[in-house]
């Protein structure tokens, strides 16, 4: 994966671009990136393609992800998400709808990929810390904002 430093706002919020290779995995990559910059509150976005993926859709019941295999070359139509601290380290959370040879799609919470050919990211600082909890009643590690309930 390369790396580039591509805007840096009067505040000092900056924007990376990255560019994932060939076989590199995708939620590593953006974790190690995002713990080497000490980013703990991010926009991610991304388009590419994939050699495989694993999706996932939360099953309330089980508390758990079924796992949505995708074992064939897929475009990434949309990977979208967000960067918060959990437990002190950044913790990616992405959603990916991905189209496969005969136009269908598949979506979901992303699991696991790999890349095939290039995968480009962008990610933005929020200006604020964002951290997560473990929810109690799902036992995610969801947002936790510290604001006023309304």
């Amino acid at each position: 994966m390369r790396s580039e430093l591509i805007h840096r706002e009067k505040n000092g919020l900056r924007t990376f671009a990255l560019a994932f290779r060939p076989g590199d995995e995708v939620l590593r990559g953006i974790t190690g990136f995002a713990g080497e910059l000490g980013l703990d509150a991010a926009e991610v976005t991304g388009l590419g393609a994939f050699s495989s993926a694993t999706l996932g859709y939360f099953d309330l019941e089980k508390r758990d992800y079924e796992e949505i295999p995708v074992g064939e070359q897929a475009e990434v139509l949309t990977l979208v998400g967000n960067i918060a601290s959990f437990r002190g380290e950044p913790r990616p959370h992405l959603h990916a709808v991905l189209g496969r040879r005969d136009g269908s799609t598949v979506g979901g919470h992303l699991l696991e990929a790999r890349v095939r050919p290039i995968l480009e990211v962008v990610i933005t600082e929020s200006p604020g810390h964002l951290r997560r909890e473990t929810d109690e009643e799902t036992g995610l590690p969801l947002l936790s904002p510290r604001g006023r309930p309304r």
